[in-house]
């Protein structure tokens, strides 16, 4: 496995007034990282200025030899328009092509808001999420790029719920991208849903979390509560309470030979996390 980081990680350092994008890109390569996530960045009026930037800072990542390998955008295919929904994540394929990155992950939905209170589960809206899925890899497969759901958001994030996107969805071109540290936000162990998910991985994500029961009280700055009401915190790659190893030997075990992209969300600063959680990293890879 290669490991690779996303530059959604170094936080503040990514604004133009620090580090910038290229400077994060120059440290992920300082620290040892062999590829970067872009998420989505500054607004730009048109695509052409858009596309523009984009091939830039890939051009970038050329020049000091660091693979370009996901971009994360965000999506909802339940409460915005779905075919105009649809047209605009078709354009960000268009986006990550000209940063160089052969995956394009996109949300799904966060869900119905609560006072619709029919045909509101998950399986009631598959067939939507389904067909939006298809449309979009579809597209994506025509200009090289695999598209991928990420457990992420609550709605689209347990095991069971990504296997059965991704079979509906029923395309070569489509996967997930498993985030390892993101079940813990549904509630659900860790090691059992990246055994699951994992033959469907694309790409993955390395995550870790400090956990607190929510029978106890609110520990404060930094937390938040998972689904079922239990307190996490963003932590350094092996300081937190993600089986981490357990989770990357499930993925060996299905020969996943991909990227670990680490996303830091921890208090520390974040070179100093995404560090340290590199060479937690790395050891675990062994």
């Amino acid at each position: 496995m290669k490991i690779g980081v996303s530059i959604y990680s170094f936080h503040g350092y990514a604004s133009p007034d620090s580090l910038g994008v290229k400077g994060c890109i120059d440290k992920a390569k300082e620290i040892g990282c062999q590829g970067v996530d872009m998420v989505e960045g500054p607004k730009f009026d048109t695509q052409e200025q858009y596309l523009a930037y984009a091939k830039d800072i890939g051009e970038y990542c050329k020049k000091v030899d660091i693979e370009t390998v996901c971009f994360c955008i965000g999506a909802d295919f339940l409460n915005r328009p779905l075919e105009q929904e649809i047209e605009r994540v078709k354009s960000y394929v268009d986006i990550a092509k000209a940063y160089g990155c052969k995956i394009l992950r996109h949300d799904a939905t966060p869900g119905y808001p609560n006072n619709i209170k029919f045909g509101r589960s998950f399986d009631d809206v598959l067939p939507i999420l389904a067909k939006a899925y298809r449309a979009v890899t579809e597209y994506a497969e025509k200009k090289g790029i695999k598209t991928c759901i990420e457990n992420h958001g609550f709605f689209a994030q347990d095991p069971d719920r990504i296997e059965k996107l991704v079979n509906a969805v029923a395309h070569p071109n489509f996967g997930a991208l498993v985030d390892i540290g993101n079940f813990s936000c549904a509630d659900v162990d860790n090691g059992y849903a990246v055994g699951l998910t994992a033959p469907y991985a694309f790409h993955c994500h390395a995550k870790d979390f400090h956990k607190k029961d929510g029978n106890g009280n609110n520990p404060g700055e930094g937390f938040f509560q998972t689904r079922a009401g239990n307190y996490l915190r963003g932590a350094i790659i092996g300081h937190g309470d993600v089986p981490v190893k357990k989770c990357i030997s499930a993925l060996k075990r299905v020969g996943y030979d991909g990227y670990l992209s680490i996303e830091f969300e921890g208090m520390e600063d974040p070179i100093k996390g995404i560090t340290v959680g590199y060479n937690n990293l790395k050891r675990f890879i062994g």
